[in-house]
């Protein structure tokens, strides 16, 4: 059975999304099986999470409000983790 997920959580790091935290987040994304996405707008658009260059391409700044989405079997987990990484400032825990 797919499960989804979804929450938000505020970019508080200094350069937003940009190189090391894009990396980050990447990372984090592909080690779950879920197809997890983000968006700056809960109508998106939204993009792929595990892809790099998406990731860095939205150029979220610092403030923005990321709206993490999730479907598969570990959805709300995925989505649980990539939030608490954001919260801890990108800092692996």
């Amino acid at each position: 059975m797919s499960e989804t997920a979804q929450s938000s959580v505020v970019i508080e790091h200094e350069v937003g999304l940009h190189a090391r935290p894009s990396v980050k987040l990447t990372q984090l994304a592909k080690s779950f099986r879920s197809r997890i996405e983000i968006s700056t707008a809960a109508e998106g658009p939204w993009i792929d999470a595990k892809s790099i260059v998406k990731v860095m391409g939205s150029k979220t700044p610092k403030g923005a409000l990321l709206h993490v989405r999730a479907e598969g079997e570990d959805a709300e987990t995925a989505v649980q983790a990539i939030v608490a990484l954001v919260e801890r400032d990108f800092e692996t825990a």
